[in-house]
């Protein structure tokens, strides 16, 4: 199956979302993701462009359209996690019409990131000591134990909070026909972390829901020394619904174009079900001079 592109690379250059979709079907691509922070101004140019062309839609990632409160493309900008109920009853509302509008364009999936423990400041010590080349010395490696602490001696008060959320977003989902991708993060503050989501999605216990494996966030933290990547999909891989895929060139810079950067896809793509979808999120700033080769490579390698 070939791959589908998330319009985060190009919604932003666009005021007509007709003229948004003809420059992804133009490369190649017959299925397209419909990213988080695309304005509802550009919905009816989409329903248009469904009317004109042959293509699918092969998820939706929440929150779709953007909160007409937030003046920025922020998927984050509620979150299930959150100390607030107000916000966490957002974040449900808000996923809720995501679903909605992935039923009107039928599409199978819908992608959510479920929050962060806003009160840990982690991930961004180690990533500076790491970039600074003391990824291999002992004060790293305290700091890494450090983090690790924290991080699991609070995470249960975070992990019900998101549970509760999601237990009235994938049932309202599984009404749809719709699946809910629970994806992973490049965070260490976020919620689930990678050692609790096997584990997690038992106590969700839904049909309906499953993992999103998005390569460049694991990459990070297989950089950081948080997981092995490998290692890591062996256990995740069979419960993957869907993939983000993006390349990551040493130590952090995400989003650039498959086989630019220094993930084995070759190595780790076998361990996926044939089924599961994959979605090209590449940076607005990737060229489009990068992104026809990508796919010309990606599908005479994976898909031939």
């Amino acid at each position: 199956m070939t791959p589908a592109l998330s319009t985060c690379w190009n919604s932003s250059r666009h005021k007509n979302g007709l003229a948004m979709v003809e420059e992804i079907l133009a490369l190649g691509f017959d299925r397209i993701e419909l990213s988080h922070g695309m304005p509802a101004t550009l919905f009816e140019g989409v329903l248009e462009a469904r009317k004109k062309h042959r293509f699918s839609i092969s998820s939706v990632h929440n929150f779709l359209p953007s909160p007409v409160e937030i003046r920025a493309d922020d998927p984050d900008c509620y979150e299930f996690t959150s100390h607030r109920p107000t916000d966490r009853e957002r974040a449900v509302r808000l996923t809720r019409q995501t679903i909605d509008w992935a039923a009107k364009l039928e599409a199978p999936f819908v992608v959510v990131h479920c929050g962060r423990i806003r009160s840990l400041d982690l991930t961004a010590g180690l990533r500076e000591m790491v970039a600074d080349g003391k990824y291999l010395g002992r004060e790293y490696v305290r700091s890494k134990l450090a983090a690790v602490q924290k991080r699991e001696r609070i995470g249960e008060i975070y992990l019900q909070r998101v549970l509760e959320c999601l237990t009235d977003v994938v049932d309202y989902a599984g009404s749809k026909g719709i699946k809910i991708g629970i994806e992973n993060r490049e965070y260490y503050e976020a919620v689930p972390t990678e050692r609790e989501l096997v584990t997690f999605l038992r106590r969700l216990d839904s049909a309906h829901a499953g993992y999103w494996h998005d390569f460049g966030h694991a990459q990070i933290k297989h950089n950081l020394g948080l997981l092995n990547h490998r290692q890591w999909l062996e256990t995740a891989a069979p419960l993957a619904l869907g993939c983000h895929v993006h390349d990551v060139k040493w130590p952090f810079r995400d989003h650039c174009a498959p086989f630019a950067g220094e993930i084995d896809y070759e190595n780790l793509l076998p361990l996926f079900p044939k089924s599961c979808v994959m979605v090209f999120e590449l940076s607005p700033r990737t060229p489009v001079g990068d992104v026809r080769p990508a796919l010309e490579r990606w599908t005479k390698t994976f898909t031939q």
